[in-house]
């Protein structure tokens, strides 16, 4: 699941593309566009977007048994990241993948491929800093809801494809940027 703007942020555009385990096949995708009805506040962005999210969700005609959301989860100031948020809405295991790091510290990021340390706000362990693919930035991975950090990173690692992202992430980020297959108003 991804979030994105159009018309300058007017209008919130959120896509959710639905995969087969194992295999990653698509098996559904849905956009659903509607006016923004929150303004951008910094750590506050499932206000802005969960309710364009939560509406393509419920144009669905399967129910997911899991959800990777671009964004934070517990990796958050408040650890209620919009993974986290979506999970609860929606009574779904969900994790989140973020590009850039919201809280937190971490030491230095192993360079292989899979291999992560953990993202710390003071003792507490908030995410994984995981190499998604070698000499590119890492991703920030942490758990939103019903879903422990080990099982999130598991997850993330097990759809990677050729690029940085997770596959169920890069398709929706696609869809949701316009860059995926277009769609008028509502639903692809």
């Amino acid at each position: 699941m991804d979030i994105g703007f159009e018309d300058g942020g007017a209008i919130t555009r959120a896509a959710v593309v639905v995969l087969a385990w194992p295999g990653l096949a698509v098996l559904e995708e849905v956009v659903h566009r509607e006016p923004t009805r929150f303004p951008y506040v910094p750590g506050l962005l499932a206000f802005r977007e969960l309710p364009a999210a939560l509406a393509a969700f419920s144009r669905l005609s399967r129910r997911p048994d899991l959800v990777m959301v671009d964004g934070q989860g517990i990796a958050h100031p408040r650890r209620l990241g919009i993974a986290a948020h979506l999970g609860l809405w929606l009574d779904l295991p969900t994790l989140g993948i973020a590009k850039k790091r919201l809280c937190g510290r971490h030491g230095e990021v192993p360079d292989t491929r899979g291999d992560w340390t953990p993202l710390l706000d003071g003792d507490e362990v908030i995410g994984a800093v995981l190499r998604s693919r070698v000499g590119v930035k890492p991703v920030y991975v942490s758990p939103g809801h019903r879903l422990s950090l080990a099982s999130a990173v598991e997850w993330t690692v097990a759809c990677l494809g050729r690029t940085k992202l997770p596959e169920p992430t890069r398709l929706a980020d696609r869809l949701a940027s316009r860059r995926g297959r277009k769609s008028g108003s509502g639903q692809t």
